[in-house]
């Protein structure tokens, strides 16, 4: 049985992402984590906001997509799969982080909302040779 634990992140779509990291920091004072060329990372309690620089036209913009967070994406991505689910994309890695592996595998719901699984696999301890 599939279980998505809890909405672990939210990405907002936007064209500028130095133009909107300033105003979610400075107008709207949320917490700022961090910011690459391309995005833009936000503590909102148990949720991260994600601001995503996008180059596709308005008309085609998907204006949020939720990030579920699941224990085992490869056994979520097995599950839905078998039960009919169609993916965008297969789970994969995204970032390594210093203490875990990000990953994530993308979904449409029926009204074809972009959803996404994300997984954070703890790496195990590296042993001294």
């Amino acid at each position: 049985m599939v279980k998505l634990n809890c909405i672990r992140q939210i990405a907002i779509n936007v064209q500028d992402v130095p133009r909107a990291v300033a105003f979610y920091r400075d107008i709207l004072g949320m917490h700022f984590l961090f910011e690459l060329p391309s995005m833009g990372f936000f503590d909102c309690g148990e949720i991260r906001l994600m601001l995503s620089k996008t180059e596709l036209p308005q008309s085609e913009r998907t204006a949020l997509i939720i990030y579920y967070k699941v224990d085992d994406i490869q056994q979520t991505y097995e599950t839905l799969s078998q039960q009919g689910v169609e993916f965008v994309s297969a789970p994969s890695l995204v970032a390594p982080m210093p203490e875990h592996d990000l990953w994530m595998a993308f979904l449409h719901d029926p009204d074809k909302n972009l959803l996404a699984l994300m997984s954070e696999v703890v790496r195990p301890p590296q042993e001294n040779l």
